[in-house]
Order: structure tokens, then sequence, then C-alpha cells
């Protein structure tokens, strides 16, 4: 099977480094196109057997899968380019939220799907978020989870949902990584201790809290049950960061919907004025 990638930057490339890593796929089943070249040129060098194509058609014509990791506004161009080349047989999967498989459904003959991948990803780690179009046949759908299987935990959400699990799975470690670098800066400031060791300390604590939610069966309360003694440092901790931070998170969610609902308005218009305009 040849898996093309359609756009080498920050999650294109990550997913390439993470297939490859993780043995799911061999440098020479992997294509990668980019709008500027030598990006693609550049993936080529560094693993090499891995094909650096001239143009997205070149993809489409030598890929059995192929990742869409391009911006959101720049999908109805790219599949105006593909359309003619692409057959039922091959997989067409894109890795961004505001482009809706009805989307892609009306511009391509192909099977489609739509992944969220994660940073975590790169280690192998995380989840990804998959959402199936009905005409996926068993065979290719099974044939992606297992690939993604190799970087993280394949979930299949409905898509009413992406943007919530998108927030949680894929901003979330830039919200809990910011939360982290303030604590360790507040730290330096309060006690002296280096931002750097604060920091080291602090993502550990991270990954161990992770796998006692996990591996560990815990719930978030059942760890906040267990550190927090009544009467305690840490409970009297707790009831500030509550009463500090009510509705934050409610906010949060409510900023990355809007912007969202607005992202989706765009592609629908950039959808319509490529049928119009050809």
């Amino acid at each position: 099977m040849n898996v093309g990638f359609i756009g080498a930057g920050s999650m294109g490339s990550l997913l390439v480094e993470a297939f490859l890593m993780s043995e799911a796929l061999e440098a020479e089943q992997i294509y990668v196109s980019n709008r500027t070249y030598s990006k693609a040129e550049a993936l080529a060098y560094q693993f090499p057997g891995l094909t650096a194509a001239l143009s997205n058609v070149d993809i489409a014509l030598q890929c059995d899968l192929i990742f869409l990791c391009i911006k959101p506004l720049e999908f109805s161009s790219v599949l105006h380019q593909i359309r003619p080349y692409l057959n039922r047989d091959q997989l067409i999967v894109s890795i961004t939220s505001p482009v809706l498989l009805d989307n892609l459904a009306e511009e391509v003959p192909s099977q489609i799907a739509k992944i969220i991948p994660s940073i975590t990803n790169r280690m192998w780690n995380g989840s990804t978020l998959c959402i199936f179009d009905h005409r996926i046949s068993e065979q290719a759908k099974d044939n992606l989870i297992k690939l993604l299987s190799y970087i993280g935990e394949p979930i299949e959400i409905e898509e009413s949902f992406t943007r919530i699990v998108s927030d949680i799975s894929s901003c979330g470690p830039a919200f809990f990584s910011f939360l982290l670098e303030q604590f360790a800066i507040a730290a330096e400031e309060e006690t002296g201790i280096s931002r750097e060791d604060a920091i080291r300390i602090g993502s550990h604590m991270l990954l161990g809290t992770g796998l006692l939610l996990t591996e560990g069966n815990l719930t978030p309360a059942d760890i906040q049950r267990r550190v927090a003694v009544p009467g305690g440092i840490t409970a009297k901790a707790l009831n500030m960061l509550r009463q500090s931070s009510e509705g934050i998170f409610n906010s949060l969610i409510k900023t990355t919907h809007e912007k969202y609902y607005e992202d989706l308005d765009l592609v629908k218009r950039s959808f319509k004025k490529e049928v119009s305009e050809s």
C-alpha cells in the first residue's frame, strides 16, 4: 500500500515521522507533496526511500491512501486539482476539522474519512479521533484503524462532536502545557527555583498523573481526594483554584467553537466559489 501526504507542514511531517519511527510504514511506501517543494524534499532527505512528489497529481496517481494535511481554505483548490485522477478504491483522509465529510463527498469519487491527530502521536501516544463516511468499506476502515493504532489509540466519534473532542485531544496538549508553564513561572517568581527545574519536575508529574488516569484506573476526583487531606495545604489550594477558575473552561470552549464555526463558514464558501468558477 502506498500512502500519500499532501502537505508537509507541522502535522503532515509529524504524521510521516510517527508512522516511520513506529515502523507502521516503510519509507518506500510514502509519497509527499507540498506547495513549497523543498519541504517535501527535506523529508525525502531525512528518510531515504521516501518520495518527494513534484505535484499533488502525482500523489493521486500513485497512492492508495491519501492524507490531506492542508489548511481549510486550500481544500477546494487541491481537490479540484486531483479529482480527475482519483478512483473509488482510494481512501482520502482529511485531518482538518472544519472540512466536513459532506464537503469531501461532493468533490471526490473516493472513499473518505476524517481524523484529528495530536502532537502526542509523535510519541506513539494519545488519541487519534476518527470519523468515517458511510461509503467507506470495512476493509478500508480496518486498514486505517490498524495504521493509526501504531501511533496512538484510534477512537471513532460522531462528526457533530469534532470540535469539542479536538479541544481535548488535539488542542489539549497546548492548553495544559501552558498551565504547566505558568505554574513554573510562578514557582520561579515566588521561590527562586529555576524555571527549567520546575518544568522538568512538572512534566514528570503530568506523565505520572496521566498514567494514574489511564492505566491506574483513577478518576480526576479520585486523585484529588487521595492527595488533598481535609484541612491540609492541597485542599486549601484546590479551593482557591475552584473559585479562581470558575467558568474559565466554559469560556475556552466557547472561544474554540466560535472560531470553528467561522472557519466552517469560510470553507463552505470556498467550495461554492470553486464550483461557480469551474
